[in-house]
């Protein structure tokens, strides 16, 4: 990473808050985006914190997002629900699926949440691990702000990195294990933010439209990313964007809208939310101990050489979310400049600094 700055996890929020008030947006709205935008940095999410910031404000004062979205349960069963987002923020809109989640998976056992007129909503990890901190099993499934992935052996991008994200409560919430995974060997976010950074690409990531490795980000829209698993991720991918959006009405394939050019159209991102209350299959305490026992074998096993620690999903954003904390978030040099950027044209506060990094 070029030299940048450490800034304090809270002081992120604060300047990330102060930045949406300049744009009319409810204070309990602000609240709930400026914290989920700083948790997705404080884990290491760096593709989708605030290096997004820039982006949604634009696309705010664009008219491409709602300030004040109606977001409602337009089709509703016993354990179902439709949230249309009213083209609001995707952080209050999934988050708004959450809770009905959480509410009628207390009931029935289990539920699913579909949203429509959603946007982009930061790293799905967040939302399986408010849901795994309430002790529920939490998945998340959407269809990604841009298309970067052609059909398996073609070249039409109509598929986007569609993510999925499953979290499962442990012992301790801390030592919650999530998985948080992209279908595409890298989310499109980690490529903007390896050219933030100044940095290459891995080989593997994307290709060209002649088939041969592209490590330049900045020449990403001269190919395409590439699926985990060949055929399989490119299968993965599209049953993933038609359970969150050919389901709830949302785009899919052709209709998605390339966020990262078109600042003014609506989306209709679409999100699917799937809450399990462990309750309904038997004894908590002993599924969380059955848990552990897994967790424990998984660790302990013996491990090839050269190999120091065997790692559980979601245990290095665990180490990253502590590390963080105490010592503050890791900024490169290019998104410092974007964030002093964005803070002179705003009329803010700019963002303090720790120490350089």
């Amino acid at each position: 990473m070029e030299a940048g700055r450490h800034v304090e996890v809270k002081e992120l929020e604060a300047f990330i808050a102060r930045a949406f008030r300049t744009q009319g947006l409810p204070e309990k709205d602000i609240e709930v985006i400026a914290r989920l935008m700083s948790e997705a940095d404080m884990q290491g999410s760096d593709g989708h914190g605030v290096i997004r910031l820039g982006q949604y404000l634009t696309r705010i004062r664009n008219g491409g997002i709602a300030i004040n979205p109606k977001i409602q349960v337009v089709a509703e069963r016993p354990a179902t629900a439709l949230v249309d987002g009213g083209n609001g923020m995707g952080h209050l809109v999934v988050s708004s699926a959450i809770q009905i989640a959480a509410q009628k998976a207390s009931q029935s056992g289990i539920a699913w949440v579909g949203t429509r007129m959603s946007n982009h909503a930061g790293p799905a990890s967040l939302y399986v691990r408010a849901l795994a901190d309430q002790g529920f099993v939490g998945l998340y499934y959407a269809v990604g702000n841009a298309n970067h992935l052609p059909p398996w052996g073609g070249m039409d991008m109509l598929l986007s990195t569609n993510p999925i994200a499953i979290a499962f409560p442990r012992g301790h919430q801390e030592d919650v294990i999530v998985l948080d995974m992209a279908t595409t060997v890298a989310a499109y976010g980690k490529v903007k933010a390896k050219a933030r950074a100044g940095e290459l690409m891995p080989e593997g990531w994307m290709i060209d439209r002649s088939g041969k490795p592209l490590l330049d980000p900045n020449r990403a829209s001269e190919g395409f990313l590439l699926p985990i698993g060949g055929h399989k991720g490119y299968g993965l991918a599209l049953l993933v964007g038609m359970l969150a959006g050919s389901l709830n009405g949302a785009s899919m394939g052709s209709e998605v809208i390339d966020f990262n050019v078109d600042t003014k159209s609506v989306t209709n991102t679409g999100q699917a939310i799937c809450a399990i209350d462990p309750k309904a299959f038997g004894d908590v305490d002993h599924l969380r101990t059955r848990v552990d026992k897994l967790a424990n074998e998984l660790k302990s096993g013996e491990r090839l050489p050269g190999v120091d620690r065997i790692w559980l999903p979601g245990e290095q954003s665990n180490e990253r979310r502590r590390q963080y904390l105490a010592k503050g978030i890791p900024l490169s040099k290019g998104v410092v400049q974007e964030i002093d950027r964005i803070a002179t044209d705003l009329g803010i506060t700019p963002l303090p600094s720790i120490q350089d990094s």
